[in-house]
């Protein structure tokens, strides 16, 4: 039976990929729905050429051009927030691809469960932000949320099979980003032409530079600490430049299960979307021979403080991942823009977690708060 999917976020990179996957896979997998945040030239060829029932644009300037082009395709449009909330929150699909790009993602995440479907999770910081209120709501539904980040769906995978007794640590791989062996000092001259620059990964800008600063393994950490009921001290770093193990699972026997494969995001969405199927693959295999070898080294917490701060808020709990989250999205676009330099992203962070008082337990309004407050914050310390 044709499974129907929603993706929220389809013109980003996660959603472009997603959307090979769906046309090398016609006949299993069809479109309902689909939402962008302001590429509407995009969101528009996607729409003609996935013909999904509705769409919707984040950006409200850009309705009227989304709805001109598609007038008389029977495709609905919507624009705004409400567009995208009202999508998300749609019965007549099979499941929904959360590729949507920061704390934007939250509500949809939230929206989708209360409505009873499976999420495909790439947008990290509903587990980051409200990973306690997501948990609890898709036990009680009674859903699944599949990992879509390589690290979370290679641990997902390595599981099975297993019991959670037997589970001793979890092991994320990094790439290390493009500043592992860069001397600390000059941090602080890093461009954004620099911090872009990806050594294996091609990613969207945001988590790009989350990658450069390591502030994206973090936040890896704390996703993975409620997408598998794991400790923070049991979750272990492991930089590997190479990109080729996704990460890995340490047992009580001592022994180590790891998922492999080359760096392209395809592979892991694939797997969600047909999981617990696998699906015979339509590019390319890795070759052991062309990679030749696999390396690894300890992360360095003090060139990269982003990793100590995203353990800390992890261990006090409550709504401080949902600060840290915040404040350093809103940093990083700030530095995009060259309102600040590199190394003033975890220095906000920090000081932002010593700032704002956190709240334990927080329901999903708390939590819509302090993301309201935290930007708040950082407006008032850049300016």
């Amino acid at each position: 039976m044709t499974k129907v999917l929603t993706i929220l976020g389809s013109t980003g990179s996660i959603g472009t990929n997603a959307l090979q996957v769906i046309e090398a896979n016609k006949n299993d997998l069809k479109v309902g729905y689909l939402t962008a945040g302001s590429n509407a030239p995009q969101l528009i060829q996607q729409a003609l050429k996935f013909r999904p029932k509705a769409v919707a644009i984040a950006d409200e300037s850009k309705y009227l051009m989304v709805k001109e082009a598609l007038s008389g395709e029977k495709i609905e449009v919507m624009a705004g927030r409400e567009g995208i909330l009202n999508i998300s929150s749609r019965t007549d699909v099979d499941l929904v691809l959360n590729a949507i790009v920061g704390t934007p993602g939250l509500e949809p995440t939230y929206n989708a469960l209360r409505a009873g479907k499976t999420i495909a999770l790439s947008n990290k910081e509903s587990l980051v932000m409200a990973g306690e209120v997501i948990m609890d709501l898709a036990a009680a539904r009674g859903l699944p949320i599949l990992p879509v980040d390589s690290e979370h769906s290679a641990i997902f995978q390595c599981l099975i099979g297993e019991k959670k007794t037997a589970v001793s640590k979890l092991l994320l791989t990094g790439s290390g980003g493009p500043f592992r062996k860069q001397e600390s000092g000059t941090f602080a001259d890093i461009t954004p032409e620099d911090a872009l620059k990806h050594p294996t990964w091609v990613m969207g800008r945001k988590i790009t530079i989350d990658s450069a600063t390591m502030m994206n393994k973090g936040l890896e950490v704390i996703e993975a600490k409620w997408l598998f009921d794991m400790d923070p001290e049991n979750i272990d770093i492991v930089v590997h430049p190479q990109s080729i193990i996704h990460s890995m699972v340490e047992f009580c026997d001592g022994s180590i299960k790891a998922q492999l494969g080359l760096p392209d995001m395809k592979l892991p969405i694939q797997y969600a979307l047909f999981y617990p199927e696998r699906k015979k693959v339509k590019w390319e295999n890795t070759n052991f021979f062309q990679i030749a070898q696999l390396t690894f080294e300890a992360p360095d917490f003090s060139r990269f403080p982003c990793l100590r701060l995203a353990y800390d808020s992890l261990k006090r709990g409550g709504t401080a991942p949902a600060v840290l989250n915040v404040v350093n999205e809103e940093a990083v676009y700030a530095f995009l823009d060259r309102k600040i330099k590199f190394t003033d992203i975890p220095g906000l962070v920090e000081k932002a977690l010593g700032a704002i008082p956190v709240t334990d337990h927080p329901d999903i309004h708390q939590i819509l708060e302090i993301e309201r407050i935290s930007k708040e914050f950082l407006k008032r310390e850049i300016g």
